[in-house]
């Protein structure tokens, strides 16, 4: 019971620490969205997936708008996963962690407390931004709502998960910032939220099929178009995975990044 009360407390820590800081959800929030606006109606009037070229901008096919719906609630989530485990950072500098791993209590009640209430702050964000779906012409039907929400869910943990573990090694902050922009920024140029894996040079799109987030933007996709009846949002999903396998890996890379998570908490609790 320890265990699950010092869990529910660093959760709702971070919950508490993120609305008494409203700056950090306009820095999460803002960058997508003008990302999504900007770029999405620049290339909205030339680029349309499962168009030819020649009737690119013409009509058929599903508007880049549109397309990079999906993308951009999976980079709203990514920010707000970086910003929620830098707080990892502070409270290692600030003394509060070396409490919590004396306290007794496990190294699971620190993973599962601060990976939830960073995965639950960016499954909040994502949900807000998914709300501007039919503005970007997505039909959104309520099944395709909450398979998107549950979607969402498992993404948040997945790259909440992933960046504890960078935290919990990096010094300081702008260190982990180096480290992030290094690898998920890649992440997700590389994971069919910007571009189609059709289409692509034979090397760009195996880097895409061994990247754990396409199958995350491929899930999220199908589910937005969930009981909709979009045959172009859907194709724009299926060449990169069934729903299945999509589904499948996103639980392989939550449970593989908290263990990890939990082995490098327990090797430095040994230690103290």
């Amino acid at each position: 019971m320890s265990s699950v009360l010092a869990s529910a407390s660093l959760w709702q820590r971070e919950l508490v620490r993120f609305f008494r800081q409203p700056s950090r959800l306009a820095g999460a929030f803002l960058p997508p969205l003008l990302f999504w606006l900007v770029i999405g109606s620049g290339l909205s009037g030339s680029f349309r997936v499962g168009a030819s070229r020649g009737a690119a901008a013409g009509g058929g096919g599903l508007d880049f708008l549109e397309y990079f719906f999906p993308g951009t609630v999976i980079l709203l989530v990514l920010f707000a996963a970086i910003f929620s485990t830098i707080s990892l950072i502070e409270d290692r500098s600030a003394g509060f962690l070396q409490g919590v791993l004396v306290a007794p209590v496990g190294a699971g009640a620190l993973v599962a407390g601060k990976v939830l209430g960073g995965a639950t702050l960016a499954w909040l964000q994502g949900i807000v931004f998914l709300l501007l779906a039919p503005a970007a012409g997505v039909p959104l039907a309520p099944a395709g709502a909450l398979a998107a929400a549950g979607v969402i869910g498992l993404v948040a943990i997945a790259l909440t998960s992933f960046g504890f573990a960078f935290a919990w090694k990096v010094d300081s902050t702008q260190g982990f910032h180096a480290v992030m922009n290094l690898l998920l920024a890649p992440m997700w140029l590389l994971s069919g939220a910007f571009f189609p894996l059709s289409g692509a040079p034979a090397w760009l799109a195996g880097l895409m099929r061994v990247n754990p987030l396409t199958y995350g933007v491929a899930a999220l996709r199908r589910a937005l178009y969930l009981g909709a009846g979009a045959e172009a949002g859907v194709g724009a999903a299926a060449e990169a995975a069934p729903l299945g396998l999509s589904l499948t890996v996103l639980l392989v890379w939550c449970g593989g990044a908290l263990v990890v998570d939990w082995i490098l908490v327990a090797r430095r609790a040994r230690r103290r």
